[in-house]
């Protein structure tokens, strides 16, 4: 492994701090969009529970919202219950924006090393050609820095796509995992309305 290192040169290094920092961000990303972390299988029935014994005071609310990510977004639904339905609209999406904005974090990040990594790679090509021309000259070359030329253009455009293919692939995953998991919180919000406006139909 050093010497292939050692091969691609010093170009290799940036490559290679970035191919660690984009593991690290889709190993987060993908341990934080985990289901039973953002929206718990059970919350929506604890919430109705919740609403049978009137036990929604503003304590549990403030608990509920620390919960996860649906139990901001179901917690703010309580609050705003009794206000105009466009109004509860309002407040919901406010609140939803920002649980967007905290399931997408680093995920824009991640694209970017998809993006950039060939590039970085490009530019090691760009080093190894260097290399290559000024160990020739007319009459007179170094095989061995000629080699090392190629060397460095080569391994460098082969590790810049190798990064850029998974993080591209775990890029395009997120954003659908993202846009999934917001779906779903929608949903269950909008039921959650329902169920408040017909129990208030009733009383």
């Amino acid at each position: 492994m050093l010497a292939l290192l050692e091969a691609a040169g010093w170009p290799i290094w940036p490559l290679l701090a970035t191919s660690v920092l984009g593991l690290a961000l889709i190993v987060e990303r993908l341990l934080s969009l985990r289901r039973s972390l953002v929206m718990p299988r059970d919350l929506t029935e604890q919430v109705r529970d919740m609403l049978r014994n009137q036990q929604d005071s503003p304590d549990a609310l403030s608990q509920l919202e620390r919960n996860s990510p649906l139990g901001r977004i179901l917690a703010e639904v309580l609050r705003q219950r009794g206000l105009p339905r466009a109004e509860v609209r309002m407040a919901v999406e406010d609140v939803g924006r920002s649980v967007a904005h905290d399931l997408g974090r680093f995920v824009p990040a991640i694209g970017t090393i998809a993006a950039v990594a060939p590039l970085m790679g490009l530019f090691g090509t760009v080093v190894g050609m260097i290399d290559i021309f000024s160990a020739y000259a007319p009459g007179v070359s170094d095989p061995a820095q000629l080699a090392h030329g190629i060397s460095v253009a080569l391994y460098n455009t082969c590790f810049g796509i190798l990064i850029a293919i998974p993080a591209m692939i775990a890029h395009r995953y997120l954003r659908s995992r993202v846009d999934g998991l917001l779906n779903a919180m929608e949903q269950t919000a909008g039921k959650l309305a329902r169920h408040l406006a017909a129990l208030e139909s009733r009383a």
